[in-house]
């Protein structure tokens, strides 16, 4: 089967949901999917409330099931109906609004690029998710692990996927068990993978709307699941030889914007880590955190992917006539584990500012005589974040930083619990547009100071500058450059890198006026980019695992880069 021969419907299963569904009809219909509504014995008002869409002409079907039968009866229920209108693909997606529909037409694209494949989302969580079911999910994680021999599968929980039509067929047909009820979303995906259906994934955001009515049954689901895991565990065992034969490759999703990477660790686990650090000290949270860094590893599959290619180049780029193991990349997220500790240790005023030196200290002291304002560009190498919570509040006050912080929102939570200040003097960015543009020149005619990284592209993926970096072409952005310019003023590099359990800082001027002659101003904006790009490249070879752009850094193609 290829891309052209996927044929896609939707599938909502709802038992006494029905609030919520309007939200989830309309970018099903505006992306011209065909939709079966399950109503799984719903009582009123939910009953007639579905019954109200049911719509053939405008390709909304409604089905009831007059006995409640589970989620899973529901979803199977939908797929048979599916085949029979001749459908190759379900969208699964839940009634109750929980799920980002945003992500609607890349799980179908992800469904075309792979059509053999089980299409997954995998959740990133917002503070509404009950502790409870947090841990519950890590269990089944686990066992999940255990039952495929394989940690592919990040999330199987997930009930927003697009399952191959035939391939449930088949499963069916042969007589395998499946859960009917909240057993169901996880059962189907091992069996599957079991017989070689390989598993697209992709990260999709969740969150548990105010008022949500649960079907969750807590002893009867729990009990259910625990089964389940049983069952599938002694499965495993007794099908051993045929579970191993059929093991599917891993797929990796199309490159992905950095600013759409989910963020791996729910709010009480980092602060968690936080407590740790005001108990333990450094030398010890770091030790203590060693296993979790570890449990990361090994489940951040594109994670892994992109930090070993990272390393390969830079190896490489330092003459080492070696490729990056296991240990290097573990070494490489426990570095980045480490900056996160640093950052809540420097914010919860734990490390001392006599612990930052570097030339690039002496500039902005110098520069402080200077009463113009700046504009400084700055990366994801080392810890920038240390040096804001080090350097002297005088010099603090006059920086006002640019940020992108949608996906790593539980960090930035964080270190605002620690101190407040970290919020201070920060600016959410998404793309800079003209009145951007005004309210940032008001505050450098005043004196401050703009703080905007230089190695990630816009979020449109638009301003972009293809330059050399580590002997390969790489996009990079050119809104620092174009921002100075319009300011008129300065333009510095800042680099912060632990080194020997201190933080250097690195920088200097690199134009005194960004100027953009007319007829050449690409060729302007590449050579400010390429210094840039050098720069960067000097300060990433010095400790290649204090690299922290965990994405394809070298996808050109869209501007973009990968989770």
């Amino acid at each position: 089967m290829t891309g052209q021969d996927v044929k896609c419907c939707a599938i909502i299963p709802s038992h006494n949901h029905w609030m919520a569904l309007d939200s989830v009809v309309t970018p099903l219909r505006a992306a011209g999917l065909t939709i079966f509504i399950i109503d799984d014995g719903s009582a009123e008002p939910a009953r007639g409330a579905l019954a109200a869409r049911h719509n053939p002409a405008g390709d909304i079907v409604v089905h009831r099931l007059a006995v409640n039968q589970g989620k899973g009866g529901a979803v199977l229920s939908g797929m048979e109906l599916a085949e029979a209108a001749g459908f190759t693909h379900a969208l699964q997606v839940d009634a109750d609004g929980q799920h980002d529909l945003g992500r609607l037409n890349d799980m179908l694209a992800l469904a075309r690029q792979h059509p053999q494949a089980l299409v997954t989302g995998v959740p990133v969580y917002d503070n509404t998710i009950p502790l409870s079911r947090a841990i519950g999910r890590w269990i089944t994680h686990f066992w999940v692990w255990v039952e495929t021999l394989s940690l592919q599968i990040r999330d199987s929980m997930c009930g927003y996927r697009v399952y191959p039509l035939a391939a449930v067929r088949r499963l069916r047909d042969d007589g395998e068990t499946l859960g009917r009820r909240m057993d169901f979303d996880t059962e189907i995906m091992v069996r599957l993978f079991w017989r070689g259906t390989p598993v697209a994934q992709l990260p999709v955001r969740v969150t548990y709307p105010p008022g949500n009515i649960s079907n969750f049954n807590v002893l009867r689901d729990n009990l259910s699941i625990s089964a389940m895991h049983t069952r599938l565990v002694f499965t495993m065992l007794w099908r051993l030889p045929q579970v191993l034969a059929h093991r599917p490759i891993s797929l990796h999703a199309e490159s992905i914007h950095w600013a759409r990477l989910s963020e791996r660790g729910l709010y009480w686990g980092l602060c968690f880590c936080s407590l740790l650090y005001r108990l333990l000290g450094h030398r010890l949270s770091h030790a203590a955190i060693a296993p979790i860094v570890l449990f990361f590893y090994l489940t951040g599959s594109e994670q892994r992917r992109t930090s070993r290619e990272f390393l390969a180049r830079a190896f490489a780029a330092r003459g080492e006539a070696r490729q990056p193991g296991f240990w290097d990349g573990y070494r490489h997220f426990f570095s980045f584990a480490g900056r996160a500790l640093d950052s809540l240790a420097a914010w919860s005023g734990s490390l001392s500012p006599d612990r930052m030196d570097g030339d690039g200290a002496d500039s902005l002291r110098q520069a402080m005589s200077d009463p113009r304002g700046a504009v400084i560009v700055v990366s994801h190498v080392g810890n920038i974040e240390v040096s804001r919570a080090l350097i002297d509040p005088a010099i603090r006050r006059r920086l006002l930083v640019l940020v992108h912080t949608h996906h790593a929102a539980n960090y930035n939570r964080v270190l605002r619990d620690i101190n407040p200040e970290t919020a201070l003097n920060t600016f959410q960015v998404t793309d800079l547009d003209a009145a951007t543009a005004v309210l940032l020149k008001e505050r450098v005619d005043r004196g401050d100071w703009i703080v905007i990284a230089g190695d990630r592209v816009p979020v449109s993926g638009a301003r972009v500058s293809v330059v050399p970096f580590m002997g390969a072409p790489a996009p990079f952005p050119q809104g620092p450059y174009i921002l100075a310019a319009v300011m008129d003023c300065p333009l510095y590099t800042l680099f912060c890198r632990r080194e020997n359990g201190r933080f250097r800082l690195a920088g200097r001027r690199l134009a005194e006026r960004v100027t953009l002659p007319r007829g050449q101003r690409k060729e302007a904006l590449d050579r400010y980019v390429g210094e840039f790009a050098r720069a960067l490249e000097e300060q990433a070879l010095l400790d290649p695992y204090q690299w922290y752009n965990f994405f394809d850094f070298w996808a050109i193609e869209k501007g973009t880069g990968t989770p």
